[in-house]
């Protein structure tokens, strides 16, 4: 594409989002006013990286993909699931085991009816829920097993259960391309540094 196209496309954009915003709450609209050139600039840009697929579903930047459930709890699920956080303060670094896991979040919706979850961690959808299979397969049917219909891990069915109840994301952001293990690396090469800089100071 040709600059000259880009910024065509750009302004049409520009122009979409004015249409669509000319019925939205009076807020909404001054704050778009408010921002529009700077919309125009950073879009006139090279833009970042387009979100790209992380495998049967999800999204991934870089080497980081994500992971957004919306699941019905089964009759009884919500108090039990709830009963099993509660037991690790809500902390589930278990899932450190797994190995690629950045973060993961259970929040119960609608009087304890659904579940959101959520969580990012590295490299391909098939290969993360392979992880949580062969590493850690009861405490996921633990935590699953509150959810309506959960076949349990070690199902053929499980992968086309949870890519049935998954939602990819339209927009994400990721401030550090940087795998788990890498993370972690760079943590034990700082706590060096400041050994060693400790030292050398006395």
């Amino acid at each position: 594409m040709t600059t000259i196209d880009h910024q065509s496309a750009v302004e049409a954009r520009i122009a979409q989002l004015r249409e669509l915003f000319a019925d939205a709450p009076e807020v909404g609209k001054v704050a778009l006013e408010n921002v529009i050139e700077q919309l125009r600039s950073d879009a006139a840009t090279t833009p970042p990286p387009p979100i790209e697929s992380a495998g049967r579903v999800g999204s991934r930047l870089g080497k980081v993909s994500e992971l957004t459930i919306l699941v019905p709890l089964a009759p009884g699920g919500g108090p039990r699931l709830r009963t099993f956080l509660q037991l690790f303060g809500g902390n589930l670094a278990g899932a450190d085991d797994v190995g690629s896991v950045h973060d993961m979040r259970f929040v119960f919706l609608d009087d304890d009816t659904r579940m959101l979850f959520a969580t990012t961690y590295d490299g391909d959808w098939d290969a993360y829920i392979d992880d949580f299979a062969t590493k850690i397969p009861d405490f996921l049917d633990i935590i699953d097993s509150a959810w309506e219909g959960w076949p349990g891990i070690r199902s053929p069915e499980a992968k086309d259960y949870l890519a049935a109840h998954q939602v990819t994301a339209e927009g994400w952001y990721v401030a550090n391309d940087l795998t788990v293990a890498e993370t972690r690396r760079l943590k034990k090469i700082g706590r060096a540094v400041d050994e060693f800089l400790d030292k050398i100071g006395d």
